[in-house]
């Protein structure tokens, strides 16, 4: 038997607890711009599972290095600073840890689910955006929650889209932590995207 070369072993998602980069507005309530939970439904539309005329997508992961490689891939084969982590109003990106139960979101990693709703993995990790929000929305049409399905940064990071209409009342694990160039997740995530951290 052979087994693949891993360059490094990652710890196992902890059930129940996703986690979300996000710019956060000081005082804001959960679910109001610059809050942990808020979703811009009239934004959206040109995002992996958007489909605003029937639900808001609030994007999440399964690990906290995944959800800060996706807002930091933009930077790729550059130098991140500091005020890179600051948008709109000064707000600073921070990372949010949410309580909330994933039994039935719809799993696009197990090779059942995708035979049972005659998908290739192809289909759930193609860049074009119409396939991946018609997956998205038959999920929806079904009575799911939401979707799980792997990062295309790193296929052992899971991502997670939920339903924000259908999430239930998802609470804050952790109160959101200030992101920095010094922060562990931050760092991972830019040695996995060749990232160089200024002053590092």
């Amino acid at each position: 038997m052979c087994s693949w070369p891993s360059k490094q072993k990652r710890p196992a998602p902890t059930p129940d607890v996703l986690y979300r980069a996000f710019a956060l507005a000081p005082g804001a309530a959960l679910s109001a711009p610059g809050g942990a939970l808020f979703v811009a439904r009239v934004a959206q539309g040109a995002g992996r599972h958007d489909n605003p005329a029937h639900y808001g997508a609030l994007y999440a992961s399964r690990s906290a290095v995944s959800a800060v490689a996706e807002v930091l891939q933009q930077f790729r084969n550059q130098t991140l600073a500091e005020e890179d982590l600051l948008r709109a109003g000064g707000r600073r990106l921070a990372l949010a840890t949410i309580d909330e139960n994933l039994a039935s979101l719809v799993d696009l990693d197990d090779p059942a689910v995708l035979l049972e709703r005659a998908l290739r993995p192809s289909a759930v990790a193609t860049r074009e955006r119409r396939v991946t929000q018609r997956i998205a929305l038959d999920a929806f049409e079904r009575g799911a929650t939401g979707l799980s399905w792997w990062s295309t940064l790193e296929a052992s990071w899971v991502n997670v889209t939920l339903f924000a209409e259908r999430a239930g009342s998802p609470a804050l694990a952790l109160e959101p932590e200030s992101l920095s160039l010094r922060h562990a997740a931050v760092r991972e995530a830019a040695d996995e995207l060749g990232i160089e951290l200024a002053n590092n």
